[in-house]
């Protein structure tokens, strides 16, 4: 009968080597009944190889842990910016309509660029009774960017030109003081609402109420400030400034605007429909009426009309886009990871040939040196995705801190995790079958 196989010291195989010169491969493992070595001990196996050279398993670990992170990180910014401004376009409610000038055209190509051809006059003639009778309320808006300030306080913010049916189109009302009124239009008045950013840059420690600031060097009066709708970036409602429109058409702009007819070219004109459910015909006769109004040569309109519903959809269509780009991106690096796993783990079976000889010789299988370097090449993939992680969050949450709002999405960081593990066991069964076909003559043998 044959005897039972001892640990690797108790074999004469090993009676000249010294514990330092063999790895982990040279100990005989702990065997089952039937003669397969546990997963448990390929486990314990594993780490003791990958803690034997630190360095090198770093370094394989670094494009699984880029890979990783990068996902996580990428994918929590592109959220945060989508979840803004969905936030920001519902915050209208679902029933508002926007009317801008259409794409301009190269060889029948779209440039991205929208023609200027919206003016002051388009929205008055919407604005006649009857005209949209699914129109609750039309708003004209035009904005021009400049700085504004108090003495030596300076800031820079976008100065809009509404009429007050601004608030009621966009549900915006000043939290102190008034906000532009019909007679500041008519008479092109100088007078402000300043958002609330604005008002705090401006006026730290006083009451801006019938103070004045000077807008690109005019002169306005301060009539209100407006609530806080949240936000910093530019677009924000609280780093707007709101003032008449006919008065940036005369005053802000010198009178040099590009003009369509006899009219004053805008940029927007809103239009905030009766109830969601009256969208689709308030659109309907948006165009109607501004068919009339305009009369190209080629005959298609030079104006386009979108709802919140759209651009909602068009904010998740780029998202779904981006995410899509970004995880091509990560992809790569987890797919240069997984070569250098695989790299790395050939270049441990050629180190360890002799190990490897020595230990089918005290009665390892081939399955059990395969389960011992795929072992390792998945445990290896597994630490530098946690690690990944780790750092996508870390990144995530910096980012989220001092520029950009950021939602890590759990499901990202769960595939992220599942990818990076699959990427080692694809390219770890290579060398582990490689490994486990030596014969152990031949192996022995090896110098």
């Amino acid at each position: 009968m044959a005897q039972p196989i001892g640990r690797a010291s108790e074999s004469p195989l090993l009676t000249e080597q010294t514990p330092s010169q063999l790895s982990v491969l040279s100990i005989a493992p702990k065997t089952r009944g039937h003669g397969g070595v546990p997963l448990s001990e390929s486990l314990r196996s594993s780490v003791q190889s990958l803690s034997a050279n630190v360095m090198r398993t770093l370094l394989t670990m670094l494009g699984i842990i880029i890979g990783v992170g990068a996902v996580i990180a990428l994918l929590a910014i592109g959220n945060g910016v989508v979840a803004t401004a969905r936030e920001k376009l519902e915050r209208n409610g679902t029933n508002l309509v926007t009317i801008q000038g259409a794409n301009q055209r190269t060889a029948g190509v779209a440039t991205g660029t929208l023609s200027n051809t919206l003016t002051l006059e388009d929205a008055i003639a919407l604005a006649q009774p009857g005209e949209i009778p699914d129109a609750a309320a039309i708003s004209p808006e035009v904005g021009r960017g400049g700085r504004i300030n108090v003495g030596t306080v300076n800031t820079f913010g976008e100065t809009l030109g509404v009429w007050p049916s601004y608030q009621d189109v966009h549900g915006y009302s000043p939290a102190e003081g008034n906000f532009i009124s019909d007679q500041d239009v008519t008479s092109n008045a100088r007078v402000v609402a300043l958002g609330a950013n604005i008002a705090t840059a401006l006026f730290p420690s006083s009451d801006p109420i019938g103070k004045t600031v000077r807008l690109n060097n005019n002169s306005f009066q301060v009539v209100g400030v407006m609530e806080v709708k949240g936000g910093n970036g530019f677009g924000s409602r609280d780093n707007q400034v709101y003032v008449p429109i006919t008065t940036v058409l005369t005053v802000l702009t010198g009178g040099r605007q590009q003009s369509v007819g006899a009219g004053h070219t805008i940029e927007t004109i809103s239009v905030k429909a009766t109830s969601p459910e009256t969208v689709d015909k308030a659109i309907g006769e948006i165009n109607d009426a501004l068919a009339a109004q305009h009369r190209t040569k080629t005959g298609q309109p030079d104006w386009q009309v979108t709802n919140q519903a759209d651009q909602i959809q068009a904010a998740e269509d780029t998202q779904r886009t981006y995410q899509i780009f970004l995880l091509v991106i990560a992809s790569i690096s987890l797919l240069v990871g997984g070569i250098g796993i695989m790299n790395i783990m050939l270049v441990s079976v050629t180190e360890r040939t002799r190990e490897i000889g020595i230990r089918k010789a005290i009665g390892a299988k081939g399955r059990d040196i395969l389960t011992q370097f795929v072992t390792e090449a998945v445990l290896i993939s597994l630490i530098g995705a946690l690690t990944g992680v780790i750092f996508g969050l870390a990144a995530a949450f910096i980012v989220g801190k001092t520029w950009q709002r950021t939602i890590v999405s759990v499901q990202s960081i769960f595939i992220a995790v599942l990818f990076a593990t699959a990427t080692g066991l694809f390219f770890g069964v290579y060398p582990a079958r490689r490994a486990s076909r030596l014969k152990p003559i031949d192996a022995l043998r090896y110098e």
